[in-house]
């Protein structure tokens, strides 16, 4: 097989469907099946269950699959290793990114970085932190910037941290919580998030909000917030200055010092060691706070 049939295959086995893998192999649905009928022929077995939802792999097509994203990636290892011997940034960086850091303060960073260095590609995943992580121990990215408290051995460089604010319309002092009628507005979060507002919560109250909404999304949570629906408990980061009329008041924690959030990227020595990744983590220097 040619690596371009690798690619082809492992291009199959992440889409599932293959109008999706033609569009990102820039070719035609007809001429896609034919070869993945050719190289099914080859191997002298059918690698992929076709139905109407889509596709799924065959028993034979797990174990073929597996070989292939092997090449795949042995090849992009390599040529990352050949890259950093030249002087000029190349090669694809791979971050893993907390969505809520990479809605608010990494577009920023992305943006110097390919200015300063066009040659470089990013590919970049969002998620919890606690997805980031997984995706480093895989290998699946070179670094990871993640929320909290990292329990990580490998390298970890402090980016910044922001505070945590009771957001509403109409409440002035976090005491008013208790005679308000609207709905506690929280967000589907990371579990060292949740635990860091549970705690807080209950120093204050002591009982559970009486009446609470829970969002997929921060922006939703925050776009309710901001149209009166309710209150919520944001981070400094999504409150850019456009959130208009509406009281911030800073979480304490026991001592009465702010309560704040941390933001680190991670890695392995080995990633630190790539170009492409030096690269980035001078540009996030100059965006450390």
């Amino acid at each position: 097989m040619s690596f371009s049939e690798f690619q082809l295959l492992a291009v199959l086995a992440e889409e599932l469907n293959m109008r999706k893998a033609a569009q990102r192999l820039f070719v035609s649905q007809p001429a896609l099946s034919q070869r993945l009928q050719a190289i099914e022929k080859d191997w002298g077995t059918k690698i992929f269950n076709r139905s109407p939802k889509g596709l799924s792999l065959t028993p034979s097509g797990e174990m073929i699959i597996q070989f292939a994203r092997e090449v795949v990636g042995k090849k992009e290892r390599v040529l990352e290793e050949l890259q950093s011997l030249e002087s000029e940034v190349h090669g694809t960086l791979k971050i893993a990114c907390a969505s809520i850091v990479g809605q608010n303060w990494l577009p920023q960073v992305l943006k110097k970085f390919v200015e300063k260095y066009p040659h470089a590609k990013i590919s970049l995943m969002t998620g919890w932190s606690s997805e980031i992580t997984k995706a480093l121990y895989e290998g699946e990215v070179h670094v990871g910037i993640i929320r909290g408290i990292p329990e990580w051995k490998g390298r970890k460089i402090h980016l910044f941290e922001d505070s945590l604010y009771l957001v509403d319309k109409e409440i002035r002092a976090v005491e008013e919580i208790l005679s308000t009628n609207k709905p506690f507005i929280q967000f589907k979060s990371d579990s060292t998030y949740y635990q860091e507002i549970q705690e807080w919560w209950h120093r204050q109250f002591q009982m559970a909000p009486e009446r609470s909404i829970i969002v997929d999304q921060i922006e939703t949570c925050k776009q309710m917030v901001f149209n009166g629906i309710g209150y919520a408990i944001l981070p400094a980061i999504t409150l850019n200055g456009a959130e208009g009329d509406v009281f911030k008041l800073p979480l304490m924690d026991e001592d009465q010092r702010p309560l704040r959030r941390d933001t680190w990227l991670l890695g392995y020595d080995s990633a630190f060691e790539l170009k492409q990744v030096q690269a980035f983590v001078e540009v996030v220097e100059e965006f450390k706070k």
